[in-house]
């Protein structure tokens, strides 16, 4: 029988976003100024207001203010009318000094013996709905927000706002940005959206989208009634067709005439982003991850440096997933990896490859010890973690994305498949 899986994600301009994003733009200043910095940084925002606190240790100085302010306006909070403007709203810092008991477990003589900056366990996965190796339901949740963001972004440059950029210059998106044109001008920053995708009962394959869901803020209407007629027209005959034109044919044919759409459900959404819920760092971890396939730790990302591996480790386990399912050890895979504060080694490292595997599970895992040094410190050397990367992470996602590198610096260096051959090797495939 036949089954449906579902994945949700949100925009930029959703307030636990907004969370993230200031977070993260924190975090990347304290590195561009010190590489060394140690920062445990979040972010609370509700209307009018954006508290910042945790722990830093560094010797670099960064302006918490003007930093939360340009993030925020970079989002598109640039109207008093949104409840939470960039220009307006107070900002209060309350970051002190990490603590020196966890700083001891950290730092060594030694950068190699570095210790894990806390314990826990992370989860990397892979599979192939997609090339790049995502679970669907969430790619595509993904990818329609990021369409309806270049929308909204080309409407603000239009009329003289900044839209938001990325690292390569390039909209936040990463889609093409065509020259601007006053399409969906009531478009607000916040939005929701959730695939439900039917699959194969047998195979596992996608079959059909099922139901999409989307919920997008927007301006006032004369009437409720005009205002739902048209974003949902809107969406029908302008977001969806740019969403499967930007797919592969194979990921576009899965969209037929029969799925259901269901456009801001409850008939209304004017009130958003900080002003209609407060946002906090680290409270959209599904969304950053894998939409509910595989598995999750339970540690956030956003705010933190390297050196906790709630983070880099998670970026090590996904890198290990992804290329052992291109190089055709297992067609879908789950990475555990597990450690104590202050000791270097992982405590464990587990793998599910949900009966895919080329060898035994057990076997997988032992090699993957045997190949890749997956200390803390081994991992930050090898992704550039100790680089200002993290904003643009913080949006749409820390996996699926394409690796790039600007000014020298690589972004999302943990998605690149530059381990491929040595697992064909090793696994002689």
């Amino acid at each position: 029988m036949n089954y449906l899986f579902t994945s949700e994600s949100v925009s930029e301009g959703h307030p636990d976003k907004v969370a993230d994003q200031i977070s993260d733009s924190i975090l990347d200043e304290f590195l561009r100024q010190d590489p060394e910095a140690k920062v445990a940084c979040e972010t609370f925002c509700t209307a009018g207001l954006v508290v910042v606190g945790g722990e830093v240790q560094s010797s670099a100085y960064v302006d918490i203010d003007q930093v939360a302010r340009e993030t925020i306006a970079r989002i598109g909070y640039t109207k008093a009318e949104y409840g939470f403007d960039a220009s307006s709203c107070g900002i209060i810092s309350t970051i002190h000094g990490q603590s020196a008991d966890i700083n001891r477990g950290v730092v060594r003589s030694n950068e190699m013996d570095q210790g894990a900056g806390d314990q826990g366990m992370m989860f990397g996965y892979a599979c192939k709905n997609t090339p790049e190796y995502m679970p669907l339901a969430l790619s595509l949740s993904h990818r329609l927000l990021k369409v309806l963001a270049d929308i909204r972004h080309n409407n603000s440059s239009a009329t003289g706002k900044r839209p938001v950029s990325d690292p390569q210059g390039a909209d936040c998106t990463g889609i093409a940005r065509p020259q601007a044109t006053a399409v969906m001008p009531y478009l607000r920053p916040d939005a929701k959206a959730q695939f439900s995708v039917e699959f194969d009962g047998q195979t596992h394959r996608p079959l059909r989208v099922h139901t999409i869901v989307l919920s997008t803020q927007h301006d006032e209407f004369d009437t409720d009634e005009t205002m739902h007629a048209r974003i949902e027209k809107d969406v029908r005959e302008i977001v969806l067709p740019r969403l499967i034109a930007s797919l592969p044919p194979q990921l576009a044919a899965l969209f037929d005439d029969k799925f259901i759409l269901h456009v801001n459900p409850t008939g209304k959404f004017v009130i958003g982003g900080p002003a209609g819920d407060t946002g906090l760092t680290g409270r959209k971890i599904i969304v950053d991850t894998y939409g509910g396939r595989g598995a999750h730790g339970g540690g956030a990302f956003s705010g933190k440096d390297p050196s906790k591996v709630d983070r880099s480790a998670a970026y090590a386990a996904r890198w290990l997933a992804k290329n052992l399912v291109a190089a055709g050890v297992a067609s879908e895979c789950l990475v555990q990896l597990a450690y104590a504060i202050g000791v270097a080694e992982p405590v464990s490292v587990y793998v599910n490859s949900y009966g895919t595997g080329a060898c035994s599970d057990a076997e997988i895992a032992v090699r993957l010890r045997e190949l890749f040094d997956l200390r803390p410190a081994a991992i930050v050397r090898r992704f550039g973690l100790k680089n200002p990367i993290y904003a643009p992470t913080a949006a749409y996602g820390h996996f699926g994305r394409e690796p790039y590198v600007k000014d020298g610096i690589q972004f999302f260096g943990w998605e690149k498949l530059d381990a491929v051959d040595l697992l064909r090797s090793a696994f002689e495939l």
